[in-house]
């Protein structure tokens, strides 16, 4: 009975020493498991912020090479018209130069003379009372802009045009339905032929010596 004994307490240490070897080599595995997972994590880390660096450097680079363009000037466009150093300006009242508006074939015939000219034009309306009186500073702050030709239609554009043409010599009028009182004006009758004719007296302005 005694052997008995002792073969069971040697096989029990037995099993209790392999146990013990198989949860140290779990133990090693686990530990060496994270291990690796680690290293995988950083170099995970290092890929992805190199990554982006080359990211950063590309974006970079594309930016200096746009910037770079953009500093640049290039050629001047062949098909953009060069305009000289001159100004028509046309007065209207309220309604400006829309369509049915007996601005839009004056406003028509300025932007003819612009391309026979190469002049610049533009249109100021006037907005408030449709009186002499409020028309007025209208038309001297175009000629404080030097404009080099002023164009009016309408009934109180063309009578303060008509006023500041006589203080004013050296700037060529153009009065739509309106009195050539001055030199320096030119009147033009209303109609169908408004149009070509607005865009003959500016033509005429622009190449006049002031």
């Amino acid at each position: 009975m005694k052997q008995v004994k002792q073969v069971r307490q040697a096989q029990a240490a037995k099993a209790a020493r392999e146990e013990q070897d198989k949860q140290g080599r779990y133990a090693r595995y686990r530990l060496r498991f994270a291990r690796l997972t680690a290293l995988a994590r950083v170099h995970r880390r290092r890929v992805w912020i190199a990554a982006g660096a080359a990211a950063a450097v590309v974006v970079a680079a594309v930016l200096v090479s746009v910037l770079d363009k953009d500093d640049k000037p290039g050629p001047p466009d062949p098909r953009a018209r060069q305009y000289k150093n001159v100004d028509a300006c046309l007065l209207t009242g309220d309604k400006g130069v829309t369509e049915g508006t007996g601005g839009a074939p004056v406003w028509a015939g300025m932007q003819d003379a612009s391309k026979a000219t190469h002049a610049r034009v533009n249109f100021v309306p006037v907005t408030g009372e449709q009186t002499t009186a409020n028309a007025t500073p209208f038309v001297n702050s175009l000629i404080q802009r030097s404009c080099d030709v002023v164009v009016a239609v309408g009934k109180a554009p063309v009578a303060a045009a008509e006023a500041a043409a006589k203080a004013h010599p050296k700037v060529r009028f153009v009065v739509v339905g309106g009195e050539a009182a001055a030199a320096n004006v030119t009147a033009v009758k209303p109609g169908d032929g408004v149009k070509a004719d607005v865009a003959r007296a500016v033509e005429q302005g622009v190449n006049t010596p002031g």
